[in-house]
């Protein structure tokens, strides 16, 4: 099996690419993230015809998240449950695989602005409530996978330029904090399973060629229950689409599983 996770920067703008890509790479299951459309503006019929069961979250202008499936799926949850929060971030799905079980959370992290912002202290709150969410998930799914746009560069190795960013936003000890503790509940991160090429990035700033001179940051991640780390035989960062005319600033992240 095959799951990914990808920030698709408005779905009406890349669905052609998402179609695309999911031709040419069949996964099982996809999160998208930043869909910046509303739920009756969700393109349904071309995805279904590309043989994927959809369930979506959106939101006009901004945030908004989806889960394409092979399989069908059930329980979906919109947002955290007893966390009020007007943007659109986070839905989970049970999937019903020829493994079993798999319960997916996608997810669109807070982005938080600057460390002395409002929209940072908003972060914290929503990190928190999060981690309060999947603690309660794990309970019940053994077989889970937390996906998705987390907005945290969680180690050095993770950033361009680690010094340079040290403090700044995606890189604050709150925000690498608040990832720890969520490996803490007995997930992984399966990109640090395996052996990677230096400066592997997600994310590349439109800007000043960002992409070109791969100064970039490991943001998009995939961490497994420990039902699934036996099962996982591979993760990498797709980089291809990012080459794309008018492309996401992020590439999609795809872990595959035995």
């Amino acid at each position: 099996m095959k799951f990914a996770t990808w920030n698709i920067n408005s779905l009406n703008v890349r669905l052609p690419q998402l179609l695309d890509w999911l031709q040419a790479n069949p996964v099982d299951a996809i999160g998208l993230q930043e869909l910046k459309l509303t739920d009756d503006k969700f393109p349904f019929v071309e995805i279904e015809a590309a043989g994927y069961h959809a369930v979506c979250h959106g939101q006009k202008t901004y945030n908004g998240v989806a889960i394409l499936s092979r399989h069908p799926m059930r329980d979906v949850v919109r947002n955290i449950p007893d966390h009020e929060d007007e943007q659109a971030r986070v839905i989970a799905a049970t999937l019903d695989t020829p493994q079993g079980e798999v319960r997916l959370i996608n997810c669109y992290f807070v982005n938080g602005q600057a460390p002395d912002s409002d929209k940072f202290l908003y972060k914290l709150r929503w990190l928190a409530a999060l981690h309060a969410f999947v603690k309660a998930e794990m309970a019940l799914h053994p077989q889970l996978l937390l996906v998705g746009d987390f907005n945290v560069a969680p180690e050095d190795r993770d950033s361009f330029d680690p010094e340079g960013l040290r403090g700044t936003i995606h890189h604050t000890p709150e925000e690498r904090a608040h990832f720890q503790s969520l490996l803490d509940l007995g997930l992984t991160d399966a990109f640090r399973m395996f052996e990677q090429p230096e400066k592997s990035f997600s994310w590349w700033d439109y800007r000043m060629l960002g992409f070109q001179k791969n100064r970039g940051l490991r943001i998009d991640h995939i961490l497994i229950s420990q039902a699934l780390k036996a099962k996982v035989t591979a993760c990498m960062v797709d980089r291809a689409p990012r080459k794309n005319k008018q492309p996401s600033d992020h590439a999609p992240v795809v872990v595959s599983l035995d």
